[in-house]
């Protein structure tokens, strides 16, 4: 059957009206009214605004709005937004409407809410303010002082986090070397969710001189144990166990490890990094419940060893990894050598380097006269040979003065008769 060529119009007509609908561009809502910033508690900064004016009533109104430089951006339908951010520099938002939360989708003309930094010297504000979450029960601030700022100054610091309900002051304001910083109180909440929340902080002096700080500290990062007690040491099968207890308020999952071992007789130490702390096939009579135990492999046990532990958060828990707490007290395991056999060495050895020393002379005089003999003395050697005969030469001498004189005498008389018998 033929259909009517109205109706064939008529459904043309439709399809045309679609395809011109679909094409047309979405309109652009009226931009945001009455934005405006506000500040509560130390460091939450509240956006707030009003639905644009004659906004389409075909729209269901979204909202996009980023920080500067386009970040942190979201589509959100709620006319507010807030921040936890340090108030040390100046912060704005843009906001603007649209009728999808697709972000390609054109949103009206933005509008910016800036919020300056706190009035005054910006070299005057402290420096280097830092905190850290000690055990999960006290938090440690500590800062420097600015360059503007007379040696006398005053601070005070206020802090504030979600279990509070309003802005507590530290009271316990303390000097360390060039550094000042306050402590208080912070231990965690039964709420599941208090390790996502952070800790709010404002560092000025009493009188208003000095410009404010501020910083915010996640309670996920900037965590720092106490050290770990060791329970035991012992040897099985050649190796070394150590049992320790976790820190309070730590569960063992949530800590890297570290184990240190000296020996005293090698005067060696080694440090052991361990992830998960276990012992495989560990025989040991006793209640292992809230109970750490490492292995340590290759420890001398005949010898004095000393070992101490010390932990940090890891990833698996806290966002912060960088954190070591102090090492446990010593405890130390094996024999220490006998110190009688120390002191009888001290005696004999000097005793048979004195003797070595000189019979090493001596030999080395006997080896000097073999291999350089001593130049024989001419005058020495012609003594020698003709000492004996001293004697024997002086009474030849004595003999050759008397036959001499007996001579002279002799011809003495000779001379006095020829005198005589020519006289005759």
């Amino acid at each position: 059957m033929e259909l009517p060529v109205g109706l064939f119009g008529l459904w043309a007509l439709l399809f045309c009206a679609t395809s011109e609908g679909d094409a047309a561009p979405k309109e652009t809502q009226p931009p945001v009214t009455n934005l405006s910033v506000s500040v509560e508690n130390l460091c939450t900064v509240i956006w707030t605004w009003n639905p644009p004016e004659r906004a389409s009533p075909n729209c269901s109104l979204w909202y996009f709005s980023h920080f500067g430089n386009k970040q942190d951006k979201k589509i959100a339908p709620e006319t507010h937004r807030s921040k936890e951010v340090p108030l040390n520099e100046r912060i704005c938002l843009q906001v603007g409407s649209q009728c999808s939360t697709n972000e390609s989708d054109n949103p009206s003309t933005l509008v910016e809410k800036c919020i300056s930094p706190p009035e005054g010297d910006p070299e005057s504000a402290v420096t280097e303010l830092q905190c850290v979450w000690h055990n999960l029960s006290y938090m440690k601030c500590t800062w420097l002082p600015g360059r503007n700022t007379s040696p006398d100054t005053n601070y005070t610091l206020y802090y504030w986090h979600s279990s509070l309900g309003k802005i507590l002051q530290c009271e316990n304001i303390y000097k360390e070397g060039q550094h000042i910083g306050c402590s208080f109180t912070l231990t965690k909440s039964k709420d599941s969710n208090f390790d996502q929340h952070s800790v709010q902080v404002m560092v000025k002096d009493n009188v208003g001189k000095i410009r404010p700080s501020f910083n915010i500290v996640p309670l996920t990062s900037h965590v720092q144990p106490d050290p770990p007690h060791i329970k035991n040491l012992f040897f099985q099968h050649g190796d070394l166990y150590v049992l320790g207890k976790t820190p309070q308020n730590f569960v063992s999952r949530c800590l890297s490890y570290q184990i240190e071992v000296n020996n005293s007789q090698t005067e060696t130490h080694y440090i052991l990094s361990v992830e998960e702390p276990k012992c495989d096939n560990l025989e040991f009579e006793g209640n292992l419940e809230g109970t750490i135990c490492f292995w340590v492999p290759g420890v001398l046990p005949d010898t004095l060893n000393t070992v101490r532990i010390r932990v940090k958060t890891n990833k698996l828990c806290y966002e912060d990894d960088k954190l070591w707490s102090n090492w446990s007290p010593v405890m130390s395991i094996g024999k220490k050598a006998n110190p009688t056999f120390y002191i009888i060495m001290l005696l004999i050895i000097p005793v048979i380097v004195a003797g070595a020393i000189i019979a090493l002379l001596l030999y080395l005089k006997r080896l000097k006269i073999i291999i350089f003999p001593p130049i024989p003395d001419p005058g020495k050697i012609f003594k020698e040979m003709f000492g004996d005969q001293n004697d024997d030469t002086l009474h030849w001498k004595k003999y050759d003065i008397y036959e001499k004189q007996t001579k002279e005498e002799t011809d003495s008389v000779v001379l006095i008769e020829n005198l005589k018998r020519a006289s005759q």
